[in-house]
């Protein structure tokens, strides 16, 4: 080897670097390509590919089976699978394909078509002009249940804004998270809102789903800030959301007029005392995490009937007070987060998964919670999830 040629060889053998050359840097595009992993197919794209496969099959049974015997069901298969699955077009193209190799497979030899063959063929063809009409009624079905659902979401965030990040000079963050895609609306609902006694705030959980549970997660809402701004004592404010519900209760028709009511969970921040008042009406309790990572259930002393059942009983509402310390985090959710369920039926338990932890601040915290509520329950829950955590700097 000459040894312009053993110079080459070093060369290519360094990786096209000379012996003593400097390292380039990892960013400059000398880095290793990565490598790209494989997406492992989904049931859906499996679903989708069939109709390809049922008419590969009709053609190879069709091919190694005789005259008599006819490979039909495997060619009108296929349209009516890409109906519901795959667009119009899509749809079109296997219903032609289906007649096309029908014929193909049935005219094969050179010989004129007989009935037999031509019957097949009209069944094929019928099949698919049938397979491109159950497109479009899927198709109109999806759009509607779409808009609606659309509709109902915009509504629900409309009446949910996501507050400040800094109140009073407390640090909030709220999260509201949506249950699986197939799901309804919930009727979740969180509000702040700053008042000469204090902030004060209010998780709750109307029952019923859909539009109508989003309409009286309104009347909630703005009894709420109504209430908070001009009554003196929380107890007060619980009283204007049970006549809320009743009002709208009367006005309502149906089930809901009869049954409806919602669960809550009150809570006052006094400004400059360290405590938090809490009242209780048939929500699961608030949590109130440590700076150290201890955490406390604050349970409510007696229990109460939720709002809007004062129908059943009337009693005075009584607001517990708890110490609020500098650096501990009040958190308040919805049943969403409690009843989460994971393959086997487990519940979620914030209790014990939070427990000796600590977070920098409420956004994270309730980032991190609904994390680990998705992965517990394999990435959709059956009921929505509000939660809205409150940090005393």
């Amino acid at each position: 080897m000459r040894p312009g040629e053993v110079e080459e060889s070093r060369y290519a053998r360094a990786g096209g670097r000379f012996p003593g050359d400097p390292v380039p840097d990892p960013g400059s595009g000398d880095e290793p390509v990565p490598v790209r992993r494989r997406r492992r197919p989904t049931p859906r794209s499996l679903a989708r590919a069939l109709p390809a496969l049922l008419i590969a099959g009709g053609v190879l049974y069709g091919t190694l089976t005789p005259r008599e015997i006819t490979a039909v069901p495997f060619f009108t298969a296929a349209p009516l699978i890409a109906a519901p699955l795959s667009s119009l077009r899509t749809t079109v193209l296997t219903g032609i394909t289906a007649v096309a190799a029908m014929y193909a497979v049935r005219a094969r030899g050179g010989e004129h078509p007989a009935a037999g063959v031509v019957t097949d063929v009209v069944t094929v063809a019928t099949v698919a002009l049938l397979a491109v009409a159950i497109n479009r009624v899927v198709r109109l079905g999806d759009r509607r249940l779409a808009s609606a659902r659309e509709i109902a979401e915009a509504a629900q965030r409309a009446v949910l804004p996501e507050p400040a990040e800094r109140i009073g000079g407390f640090e909030i963050a709220a999260r509201y998270e949506a249950a699986q895609q197939d799901a309804s609306i919930g009727g979740d609902l969180y509000a702040v809102q700053d008042s000469p006694h204090g902030l004060r705030l209010v998780v709750g959980d109307v029952r019923g789903k859909g539009l109508g549970a989003v309409a009286a997660v309104a009347v909630v809402i703005g009894a709420f800030r109504e209430a908070a701004e001009q009554e003196c004592t929380l107890e007060a404010v619980a009283q204007r959301l049970e006549r809320a519900l009743a009002r709208e209760g009367v006005r309502r028709n149906g089930i809901d007029a009869l049954e409806g009511f919602t669960t809550a969970v009150l809570a006052e921040l006094p400004h400059g005392e360290g405590v938090v008042r809490l009242v209780n009406r048939g929500h699961p309790p608030p949590l109130l995490l440590h700076a150290d990572g201890t955490l406390r259930v604050l349970g409510a002393p007696e229990p109460a009937l939720p709002l809007g059942m004062g129908d059943l009983g009337m009693w005075p509402d009584r607001a517990q007070e708890e110490d609020f310390p500098s650096g501990a985090t009040l958190l308040l959710h919805t049943d969403g987060l409690t009843e989460a369920r994971d393959a086997l039926g487990r519940f979620y338990d914030p209790e014990r998964r939070l427990a000796g932890r600590t977070f920098p601040g409420p956004g994270v915290l309730l980032d991190r919670l609904a994390d680990e509520v998705r992965r517990h329950s394999g990435g959709g829950t059956a009921d929505d999830m509000a939660l809205l955590a409150v940090r005393h700097p």
